[in-house]
């Protein structure tokens, strides 16, 4: 039988999210670009284990690479990166149609916001985003605030602007080296979800530098 797809090529393979079989290369081809591949397809998590490396990265705006991310981050404010990708992992986990892409375009938003704030103590706001996407900045907004006050009650220093710039910084990179960058990709949020599950010995962040 022919692949349900191009409809010349011989089917390899059944395509979950399709219910029916396609041939490999329609398989990579359409991954995630019109395929709407659930988390737990094997052809899916295959691709997922080769390289990511991807140098175009680095050439990409929102990479922010004019921002220096020092290796001392995670020492330094282990908690608020902890609670940045909690409050991801959650808002994936109540909104089922939440893509990498949504988070990816809302943690930029929010890197440029807090990018002026931090070198002219101007509070930029921008262009108004997706439903989706406000609810995930206003989300980690909070965290940034709710974190800050907690440090001034146990006497800790203000959090600077430039320090949470560089933590949202952080998490974008791990957003976009995780992403396979394709619009329905959801290999950063699923990433989440198994590195960063909540447990009882309350441990640190296992977040390695991107």
């Amino acid at each position: 039988m022919n692949c349900s797809l191009c409809e010349t090529r011989k089917e390899k393979r059944f395509c979950p999210a399709l219910h029916g079989r396609i041939c490999a290369a329609c398989c990579g081809t359409h991954r995630e670009l019109i395929l709407d591949c659930p988390s737990d397809c094997s052809y899916l998590k295959q691709a997922r284990g080769y390289d990511r490396f991807r140098p175009e990265l680095f050439e990409d705006e929102r990479w922010f690479a004019h921002v220096q991310v020092e290796e001392d981050l995670l020492d330094a404010h282990p908690v608020l990166l902890q609670d940045l990708v909690e409050s991801i992992t959650q808002s994936a986990l109540a909104n089922s149609s939440l893509r990498d892409r949504d988070v990816i375009d809302a943690l930029t938003a929010l890197v440029r916001s807090f990018e002026t704030r931090a070198h002219s103590g101007l509070h930029y706001e921008p262009p108004r985003p997706s439903l989706a996407q406000q609810a995930v900045i206003e989300e980690l907004r909070e965290v940034i605030a709710d974190y800050d006050e907690e440090g001034r009650e146990m006497g800790d220093p203000h959090l600077r602007d430039r320090d949470a710039l560089k933590a949202l910084v952080f998490v974008l990179r791990l957003a976009l080296d995780r992403s396979s960058g394709r619009p329905l990709s959801r290999g950063f949020l699923d990433f989440l979800r198994t590195e960063f599950k909540k447990d009882d010995s309350n441990t640190q962040t296992r977040i390695v530098l991107p």
